[in-house]
This record gives C-alpha cells, structure tokens and sequence, in this order.
C-alpha cells in the first residue's frame, strides 16, 4: 500500500502510513470505512497475521530487525507507557512482538564509541577516556534492555521509568551487595558471590515491582532487565578503570571487549529472570515475605545463582565455551518467561 502523501510503501493491514502518519481509507465490501483506531501496540499493526504466533521462534522475533524503519516508528515506541498512552488490556494482542529498535541502538552505540576511540588514539585527547569507558560499559547492557523494552508487550511502563530503574536501581543494588559481603566479612567464593550479588539485585528488583502497577511477568522481565544493566555497566567501568591503571591500553580494551561479549548472559538476563519469576508468583497481590518461598521462584533464584557461581569459578569460568553455554540456558529461560507472559496477557483478556 503505497501512501498518497508521501508515496511511502506501507504493508497492507497498517491504517496510517508508517513514515508521514496519513490515514488510509479502507473499503469493507465496497464501501469506505471512517473510523480509524491507533493501536500502541504497534506491533500488532505492522505484522501480517500469517507471521503471528506464541510460539518461541527466532525468525517470528527478529524478522523486523532488517527491515528499514522511519524516525515516526521510533518515536511511537517512547511514547508508550504513560496514563494517555497504555493501551486497554483488550488491545493488547497475546503475539510475538517484532521489537527492532535495539538493533539500532547497538550500532549507533558502536559508533559513538568509535568516535571516542579516535579521539582518544589518533588525536591523543585524554578527555575522550571517560565517554569511552561510559560508553563501551553500557552500548551492549542497554542494547539488551531495549530489547526487554519493546518485548513488554502490556507497554504500561514508560521509558523514562526505565531509565529510572537503570540508575537508581543500578546503583541501589551494587551498595546493597557491598552490604552483604561486609556480612559475609568479604568472602568472594564463587557461590558466595553468586548469593551476594543476585540477592542484592532480586532485593532491588522486588523494591520496585512489589507495586500492584507491575503485575505482568513481562514487567519483571523489563525491570529486571535495567536493573541487571545498571549494575552491569557500573561493574565493567570499574573493571575497566582498574584494567587501565594497572596494563594500560591494551588491558583497557580486552576487559571492556570481553565483558561485552558475554553482558548478554550475565547480570541482565539473570536480574530479569528473577524479576519475572517474582511476578508471576506476585500476580495481582500485595508484597508479603511468603511469596519469597514460593518454589517457582525459588527454583528460578537458586538457578541464577548456580550460574552466577559457575561463571566466576576460576575452574570452570575461565572457559569461554562453559560461559556460553550459560548464555545460552540464561536465554532458553527468557523466552519461556516471554512466551508465558504473553500466555498471561491472552488469559488475562478471556477474563475481561
């Protein structure tokens, strides 16, 4: 469907042109339609119904990926989230979401640092050594947490809560594992670290999604994700401040390259795990201690943790394949949380 506006190929099923926002008129059995809706849960719009489905499959979540996209897409998706722009229960559709935007933010990340790396090597400017260690920390943490963003498919939390939950909740959960281990008086055993630092996170996470607001286990996903993040950039800064004053260059680049590589399997996923496993356990009640106790959280926990300990083993971690095939069972664990939680959304909208 080409747009008479802006002569913009538009697929079939939209009712607005994706690049100008010019409504289509749409004829039922000869006749025009007037009425027009807007759905936010643009996902929905902008795939054909064949591609739809709740089935965990790569090509029906990333097929958007490589499609182009205009700056209106973009800014239709931050402006979800808010009390005029959360769409009914009734509009949100219990399918895949084709999130896509993340995919930009890496390389625009991958740019930016580049620039800094320039700056830093080619001109010899010191001052591009902070952005570049900002930077390299957060362009794969926060690529991972958009994703999240856009597959929480209720679309109830807006984006500058998210940022929210990335600084304060970052910073929150790192002093609150400094706490444990002065308890632990400063054990780093791999399982005690595991404990520490997922506990830490979890109790983060909890603060945050305990409000009857985040009922979804999408949601948890979402706050997980930035919390994890946040406390995943913060981590690698100061590994990689510590990797500069005591190698220099060289040593600077490795550990901002190589936590990088594997950021995906770490404190982001692990965090949202947790997060999502609380609310689904949470559901529509109040905060009490007791849901802490339930097996379908507990089992979830005491599995993060097991991976967080066998990662920071010095036996076993120092594998790079034994960190990816951690990534990859933190990740087979995510999509069955997101498949569940649109399985929620559907039952949720019979009951309506």
């Amino acid at each position: 469907m080409k747009c008479t506006n802006c002569d913009y190929s538009n697929h079939d099923e939209v009712s607005f042109c994706v690049n100008c926002g010019e409504r289509f008129l749409k004829k039922n059995n000869g006749e025009d339609e007037n009425s027009f809706f807007y759905e936010f849960a643009h996902y929905v719009d902008f795939v054909p119904k064949s591609e739809r489905s709740i089935q965990p499959k790569f090509h029906n979540i990333f097929s958007r990926v490589f499609r182009k996209h205009s700056n209106l897409e973009a800014e239709r998706l931050f402006i979800v989230g808010t009390a005029l722009t959360t769409p009914k229960l009734s509009e949100v559709k219990d399918t895949w979401p084709k999130p896509w935007l993340f995919s930009r933010v890496f390389i625009i990340a991958l740019l930016i640092f580049a620039g800094f790396y320039i700056g830093l090597n080619y001109f010899n400017n010191v001052n591009f050594l902070p952005g570049l260690i900002i930077v390299g920390a957060f362009a794969v943490p926060f690529t991972i947490l958009i994703f999240f963003w856009e597959m929480n498919a209720p679309q109830n939390i807006a984006f500058y809560q998210v940022i929210y939950f990335v600084f304060i909740g970052g910073i929150l959960s790192m002093l609150a594992a400094l706490v444990f281990f002065d308890i632990l008086k400063h054990n780093t055993n791999p399982i005690a670290i595991g404990i520490v630092e997922e506990t830490a996170k979890t109790v983060t996470v909890i603060m945050f999604v305990r409000f009857r607001k985040y009922k979804y286990i999408l949601n948890g996903l979402l706050i997980g994700a930035a919390i994890g993040a946040g406390f995943s950039a913060f981590e690698t800064s100061g590994y990689a401040l510590r990797a500069l004053l005591s190698g220099g260059g060289p040593n600077l680049y490795n550990t901002i390259l190589w936590r990088s590589i594997f950021a995906p399997g770490g404190h982001v996923a692990w965090a949202a795990l947790t997060g999502a496993a609380f609310c689904r356990s949470k559901r529509d009640r109040h905060f009490k201690f007791n849901m802490l106790l339930n097996f379908k959280f507990l089992r979830v926990f005491i599995l993060v943790v097991a991976m967080h300990a066998i990662w920071d083993s010095p036996t076993l971690g120092m594998y790079p394949l034994v960190q990816l095939f951690l990534m990859v069972i933190s990740w087979v664990v995510v999509f069955l949380f997101i498949r569940a939680g649109l399985k929620e959304i559907g039952k949720r909208n019979l009951a309506v």
